[in-house]
């Protein structure tokens, strides 16, 4: 259950600065569909909207990666931040975005092959060898 409450659209149309985020979110995604984390950052218009303009700067505007490598980033980070709420919503938007079946088991054997050495580097202690210092 959320700790705080979820706009509904009437709700929305009663707020102009919701409402202008809102309709963003909409035309943006050419989907009618706000979903619930918009919702609850309603509560808070100034943290909606600027959380909403630096999603679009990240995620939606052009960029060196394409959009589906982005999503599958953002799961990654999700998943190890332990966001379900994320991991659900950008799973989605990847499948949305084109993302195979294979492209999916392929990702999660890199997460979890990456979880399993980070872990294991780090109980070892394991010093970065100089060959891979950058910079």
């Amino acid at each position: 259950m959320s700790t705080v409450k979820l706009w509904s659209d009437a709700e929305a149309e009663a707020d102009p600065r919701v409402k202008a985020v809102f309709d963003d979110i909409r035309a943006t995604r050419k989907s009618d569909f706000v979903n619930n984390f918009w919702r609850g950052l309603a509560n808070q218009p100034d943290l909606l909207a600027a959380t909403w303009e630096r999603l679009k700067a990240v995620m939606v505007a052009p960029g060196a990666l394409d959009p589906l490598t982005r999503e599958l980033i953002y799961i990654a980070v999700s998943t190890v931040n332990g966001c379900s709420y994320c991991v659900h919503s950008h799973t989605a938007a990847a499948r949305a975005k084109g993302m195979t079946d294979a492209q999916h088991g392929d990702f999660l054997a890199v997460v979890g092959m990456a979880m399993q050495t980070n872990g294991l580097v780090t109980a070892m202690q394991i010093p970065v060898d100089p060959e891979f210092q950058v910079g």
